[in-house]
């Protein structure tokens, strides 16, 4: 497990942009060698999107030969829903690069049987050869997509109902209006997400600062399912320093130390 601790939001996420650009120019991906890249909505990537954007715009970065695969998506939210998570990625980050549409991957809220939509995207992630890179935010309650505290740390892609705190958290993006507020999602399962090669979790903001102190200095508690990445092989937490106020200074001065 490492942790990055960044100034401020901006260089957190033009740090995450960064890391992501080079692992895929690294990959030297082609027709027939795909990167596959998991990929989170919310404000936190925000930023690093735009770096992402700006690497393409540069000519330093291509996405023609990556897949991706979104963790989430709200149940019952028409797709062209300015607030659909299709939306949300479209807007903010598909419609500025060269990806192909045919490889980007997200649930479909609207499926007639929710649960074959669930099964044919974990089936859509082997056939790609599984996530290289899954890229994640989480909430101040310490949530990974949408895996409210509760969930299983094994859980698959499926069904879910939202807890109250992500309502409402969620509500700023509906005008205020809870009635608006999409109560059930489908998202990955914690599971899913631990089976990729590389984990890479956005934390930023003080609000996060004990969802982060739950992921890293306290053991593994599916009340916080953010913590289930102390045990994957290869997870890169990144944060700004207004998201370690919780943590214990020898903590913080350890991974400083490590950069």
């Amino acid at each position: 497990m490492r942790l990055v601790i960044l100034d401020n939001y901006a260089l957190a996420s033009e740090w995450a942009a960064k890391y992501i650009c080079n692992r895929i120019i690294q990959f030297k991906p082609r027709k027939d060698r795909y990167f596959t890249l998991g990929l989170p909505t919310g404000s936190t990537p925000l930023g690093c999107y735009k770096k992402l954007i700006e690497y393409h715009k540069n000519g330093d970065l291509s996405f023609k030969y990556v897949k991706t695969f979104n963790m989430d998506e709200y149940v019952g939210l028409p797709r062209n829903h300015p607030e659909s998570y299709h939306s949300y990625m479209w807007n903010n980050f598909f419609k500025h690069i060269d990806i192909d549409p045919n490889n980007v991957h997200i649930l479909d809220g609207n499926a007639s049987d929710l649960q074959a939509e669930c099964d044919s995207f974990e089936r859509k992630i082997e056939e790609a050869g599984g996530i290289d890179l899954f890229v994640g935010g989480i909430g101040p309650d310490g949530h990974i997509a949408f895996n409210e505290p509760g969930s299983s740390l094994v859980s698959r892609t499926r069904l879910k109902t939202l807890a109250m705190d992500t309502i409402l958290a969620n509500a700023k993006y509906f005008d205020g209006d809870l009635s608006k507020v999409p109560t059930m999602a489908l998202t990955v399962g914690v599971g899913t997400v631990m089976d990729a090669r590389e984990v890479m979790i956005l934390i930023t903001g003080a609000h996060k600062a004990f969802a982060l102190y739950k992921a890293i200095e306290e053991g593994v508690n599916h009340m916080w399912t953010v913590s289930a990445f102390q045990q994957h092989p290869r997870t890169i937490f990144v944060c700004d320093e207004d998201a370690t106020l919780e943590l214990r200074v020898k903590t913080v001065k350890y991974f400083k130390a490590k950069i």
